[in-house]
């Protein structure tokens, strides 16, 4: 099966990061959101990143115009999916959302489609029952930022066909990813061993073992990691590492509680960079914000 026409629901940092790798790759890229004052920050949100990649040598004039072609952005869900090859759903981590997003695709999609979900925690095999085609359905876990971050992490639902599986690989592929394949388990691989980081971290900042600063420094030169696991938590949300973290703790027991830090930052609505606040203070300062 070749992929020419993909979906991407959700024009969040995930959504818009998955547009922008899609339309680069040559993909007829829809992007789709229920406010248009997103879908058009988004919009400039990708030509910047593309800018920011021409400066870089990274890429061509060619590629963005070819990228500014290949992508289109729509209110309508349903008018996005009616020629689709692929749907990737990158919106939050909430099911009733997803569900409402894979019911609503699936009765305007054609048979042929392969539906995905970005979902870092959410059972494959749950998403693929609210469609129709569960056989053609996977996750495709993408990395924030996700033009620098090469992995995709592919997990099998219940009954995923091999099928399936070699084309959400070979469009990973020419979106320039590397894959692994997983097995549905809660939290796949990647989110098990994050969630259990960086609430780690928070636990050693609630404790007074080190600072901020000096528990992501201490992890990047000393276990060298590219990112501290406090710096990663604000990048990629507090209150999405809060929900991966609580459904962990459902699924996968006491070792998965989050921090009550963490839930006080969430709680105070510091949630990272897209807030401006979080662990850190991104409007004047990169201090750390006290209790």
């Amino acid at each position: 099966m070749t992929i020419r026409n993909v979906t991407v629901v959700g024009a969040g940092i995930m959504g818009r990061g998955i547009a922008y790798v899609s339309a680069l790759a040559g993909f007829s890229t829809t992007l789709v959101d229920v406010a248009e004052d997103k879908l058009h920050e988004a919009y400039e949100s990708i030509k910047q990143t593309a800018n920011k990649g021409m400066d870089r040598g990274k890429v061509t004039s060619e590629q963005k115009e070819s990228l500014v072609a290949n992508l289109n952005t729509t209110l309508s869900l349903e008018a996005a999916v009616i020629h689709t090859d692929l749907v990737i759903e990158a919106v939050p981590e909430k099911l009733a959302l997803k569900k409402h997003i894979m019911e609503t695709a699936e009765a305007h999609a054609p048979s042929h489609a392969i539906f995905t979900s970005n979902t870092s925690t959410i059972s494959p095999t749950e998403l693929a029952s609210y469609t129709k085609r569960p056989e053609q359905f996977a996750v495709m876990h993408f990395f924030n930022p996700v033009h620098r971050m090469r992995l995709v992490e592919m997990v099998r639902g219940l009954d995923t066909t091999d099928e399936t599986i070699a084309v959400i690989r070979t469009v990973a592929e020419q979106m320039g990813k590397e894959t692994v394949e997983v097995n549905e388990f809660p939290g796949f691989v990647t989110s098990r061993i994050s969630a259990l980081v960086g609430n780690e971290a928070f636990h050693m900042l609630q404790e007074g073992v080190a600072t901020a600063e000096d528990i992501d420094k201490a992890i990047r030169l000393g276990l060298n990691y590219p990112m501290g696991p406090l710096e990663l938590c604000d990048l990629v949300g507090l209150d999405a590492r809060l929900n991966n973290l609580n459904y962990l703790h459902q699924t996968l027991g006491e070792k998965y509680r989050p921090a009550p830090l963490l839930e006080q930052y969430v709680k105070a609505g510091r949630l990272g960079r897209k807030a401006g606040k979080g662990v850190y203070d991104y409007t004047n300062t990169s201090e750390l914000i006290k209790k």
